[in-house]
């Protein structure tokens, strides 16, 4: 049976579609819903078996972090406990393996989607490492560009190759994938070594030092690699 005023796809109820998906958005919940069940071959692959975090938004209200799998869920949204750093507690992970669970979140507004960088079952073995690039200033996007063109340099001196893709903030992140047998620790350190290499190959371009006392590292853009193996691949 469809929700009022909504629909149903693959048994999961769908509602309020043809409400604004948030203030000002310019587009409604249907267009979420539409659009993800539209690219779920692309997103499901790349989400199955990691603990999953979500951005959800509503109008009139301020969007949020949805990492804990809420009560009010179905029972086959498969779940796993995983201990959450930011919150000091075990959180109860949702795991997007298949269209319905997908169309579940979207139902949800779940606009952002922040697997992590490993699977379940797997916690000590990320799958890739990631650089975040952050622009000294909003408006100085060109220069976090600039910075992943230094980082591909530098990764393929080492024979490495990344991707490149935006933060969902204002900078951009490279992930670099590796073969699974790396651990964490193994892993922060060489990402700390790639971002090291990159600032001597060009250090009037970029980074990787906070400077407190002076605005936004003096212009730079910001060669991050505190990245661990257990946050968020940002889709």
């Amino acid at each position: 049976m469809a929700a009022a005023s909504g629909e149903e796809r693959d048994g999961v109820a769908l509602t309020n579609l043809d409400q604004p998906l948030f203030d000002d958005a310019g587009a409604t919940k249907r267009d979420l819903v539409d659009y993800l069940d539209a690219v779920r071959d692309r997103i499901i692959p790349a989400l199955r078996d990691r603990p999953l975090s979500v951005v959800r938004v509503r109008p009139g209200r301020p969007s949020f972090m949805q990492k804990n799998v809420p009560k009010y869920a179905p029972e086959w949204v498969d779940t796993v406990t995983m201990w959450a750093e930011s919150s000091h507690r075990d959180v109860a992970y949702a795991l997007c393996n298949d269209r319905r669970t997908l169309l579940w979140f979207a139902n949800q507004r779940a606009v952002e989607y922040h697997p992590t960088l490993v699977r379940a079952g797997h916690w000590h073995s990320p799958t890739h490492l990631v650089l975040d690039l952050d622009p000294p200033t909003p408006d100085a996007f060109d220069l976090a560009v600039r910075a992943a063109y230094l980082i591909r340099e530098t990764l393929a001196d080492l024979g490495l190759a990344g991707a490149v893709k935006t933060s969902g903030a204002k900078g951009l992140h490279v992930f670099v994938p590796v073969d699974g047998e790396t651990t964490a620790d193994q892993m922060a350190a060489a990402t700390r070594a790639i971002a090291v290499r990159a600032e001597r190959l060009d250090p009037a371009l970029a980074t990787t030092r906070l400077h407190p006392r002076r605005p936004r590292w003096q212009g730079f853009p910001r060669l991050d690699a505190g990245r661990r193996g257990n946050r968020c691949i940002g889709l």
